[in-house]
């Protein structure tokens, strides 16, 4: 008797086997879970990087005054010869609303402009929106059915571009900017272009 086996047991090379789409499984699992968490979602590639911004014209949004005047929409010649930031946003939008006053701030800058894209939007909730946090944007195109978004390359809002003199998209910053990203990454990025 040279062997012991437990009578009905699978011999272990059969366990192995049984084994092998488990520990396949668990393979594919782990390297799911890798890239779902190991990379920041706001580096997310964007093809329009070093590319003309698109010359997408978006109407106004009607009944917003700045000065006793209509803010103008979304005309493509806008980029030419200044630095821009283009914040694509919503009303409807939470991370918005918090990233609001940063936006404020940064309209104070004069060496660049500010212009908003307001993605499906009622109008009347886009206008209240800019009524509570100040109008930061020199002009707001209404992008009603998400076209004008498209292409820009919108993932959701909040996005904001940083768009160079030449009229091109020097950078994209994909989420709300925050307290955080605002210092270390956005006003980063808008001084290489303001160079």
């Amino acid at each position: 008797m040279g062997k012991s086996s437990i009578p009905g047991a699978p011999p272990r090379s059969r366990r192995w086997v049984v084994a092998l789409p488990l520990v396949g499984f668990m393979a594919v699992a782990g390297l799911f879970l890798l890239r779902l968490y190991g990379g920041d979602p706001a580096k997310l590639p964007s093809a329009l990087i070093g590319r003309p911004a698109p010359q997408t014209a978006l109407p106004p949004l009607q009944g917003l005054v700045q000065d006793g005047v209509q803010v103008p929409g979304l005309d493509p010649a806008v980029f030419k010869g200044k630095v821009s930031v283009v914040n694509v946003w919503a009303s409807w939008c939470v991370p918005c609303h918090d990233e609001a006053p940063l936006l404020t701030e940064l309209g104070k800058d004069k060496r660049l402009q500010l212009v908003g894209i307001n993605y499906k939007d009622a109008p009347d909730n886009a206008r209240r929106f800019l009524g509570r946090y100040g109008n930061p944007f020199s002009f707001v195109g209404v992008d009603g059915n998400g076209r004008g978004s498209i292409e820009w390359g919108v993932y959701g809002v909040p996005e904001t571009f940083v768009v160079g003199r030449e009229g091109t998209i020097l950078y994209k910053m994909v989420g709300p900017v925050t307290k955080a990203n605002f210092e270390t990454v956005l006003k980063v990025e808008i001084e290489k272009a303001l160079k």
